[in-house]
């Protein structure tokens, strides 16, 4: 099959060993085929299951009669003048999701799309505007991550792309599970960053099962003005879901960053940080102060470097460390909040 037409084989990319059990199973193969067939995919990244040439001939012909790898390369791919390469994948139901890499000297990062769209809506988010086109899959996820071109150089995974990840909280734990564990990719939890508008159940969860980095979109420290930008701080207001992360060790396990794009005469003044300041005071965290960039039809502007070096300033003063995020891909339409943004032909 191709990326994105009827699925008539099932994706073993994605799957566990309890799932690649019950696949062994079905195929007639010992239970250890499992923990043959994960090698196969995860580690040595075999597009075909032909090729796992440990297991029997006549197993792989049984296996091949329902399966296959699932590993698809993206449909196309645009690169910025700054090195950011932006990647389109298809789905399986036929929508497209975006990914970016994003090299930075030693440091390769890949910003990972959870879902098709999404639900949360923030007045400032393209991917918000296009609407909500459903939740992708494990194999959809880990895919991005295992069919970049530049996989092999990954040093960082970030799910910052088009979506909310604790929206899809069950298919997120399963791919940070692939991502870290040792029959996996083996990653280290520290390389690995989930952002996220504060679904507070989903945010639960994730901290009680994972290890890995947490990044919160934040932008104000008032409920109402944040109400105005992010429609999530009704259902999980900002102070609460603090109040949350307060209960867990971001010392030595994991690190937090508070996102927070300065628009301006919006959120970027001095009441702002020190308000900012206040309602993070005793978190060991990292404030990420982020350009906005312009999308059709929404009356926000983005504050000057001035007052965003101003607003910087303010809240290392106050003891919480802030620092200016670098744009990337912007003439690509793949910085903070510009994925799924309508393509000119």
């Amino acid at each position: 099959m191709t990326a994105g037409s009827t699925v008539s084989k099932i994706p073993l990319l994605g799957m566990t060993p309890d799932g690649l059990k019950e696949v062994a199973a079905e195929a007639g193969l010992p239970s250890y085929a499992a923990k043959q067939m994960a090698d196969w995919i995860y580690r040595k990244r075999v597009a075909s299951i032909g090729e796992m040439t440990n297991i029997p001939a006549a197993g792989r012909a049984r296996l091949e009669a329902s399966y296959e790898t699932g590993v698809y390369p993206p449909e196309s791919r645009m690169q910025s003048a700054d090195g950011a390469v932006k990647y389109l994948f298809r789905t399986a139901g036929g929508q497209t999701v975006e990914a970016v890499y994003i090299p930075s000297g030693a440091r390769a990062t890949l910003c990972v799309s959870s879902q098709a769209g999404c639900r949360m809506n923030c007045l400032f988010c393209m991917t918000g505007r296009q609407g909500f086109a459903g939740n992708l899959t494990v194999h959809e996820m880990i895919n991005q991550i295992h069919s970049a071109p530049e996989s092999a150089l990954l040093t960082n995974i970030v799910f910052m792309g088009m979506g909310e990840p604790f929206d899809n909280t069950n298919a997120l734990l399963s791919v940070l599970e692939i991502l870290t564990a040792p029959w996996g990719y083996g990653w280290s939890p520290k390389r690995i960053t989930v952002s996220t508008a504060g679904l507070m159940s989903g945010l639960q969860r994730f901290l009680e099962a994972s290890a890995c980095h947490l990044a919160v979109s934040l932008h104000s420290p008032y409920p109402e003005e944040r109400l105005s930008l992010m429609p999530v701080e009704k259902a999980f207001p900002a102070e609460q879901v603090i109040q949350l992360i307060r209960q867990y060790d971001f010392a030595h396990q994991r690190r937090v960053s508070f996102e927070y794009i300065l628009f301006e005469g919006r959120n970027d003044s001095p009441n702002h940080a020190e308000a900012l300041a206040r309602l993070l005071r005793g978190i060991p965290c990292r404030v990420n102060l982020i350009r906005f960039h312009a999308i059709p039809d929404v009356p926000l502007r983005s504050s000057s470097l001035r007052q965003m070096e101003l607003f910087r300033d303010l809240l290392n003063a106050k003891g919480i460390l802030s620092t200016i995020r670098t744009s990337r891909g912007e003439d690509i339409l793949a910085a903070c909040g510009m994925l799924g943004k309508r393509r000119e032909r």
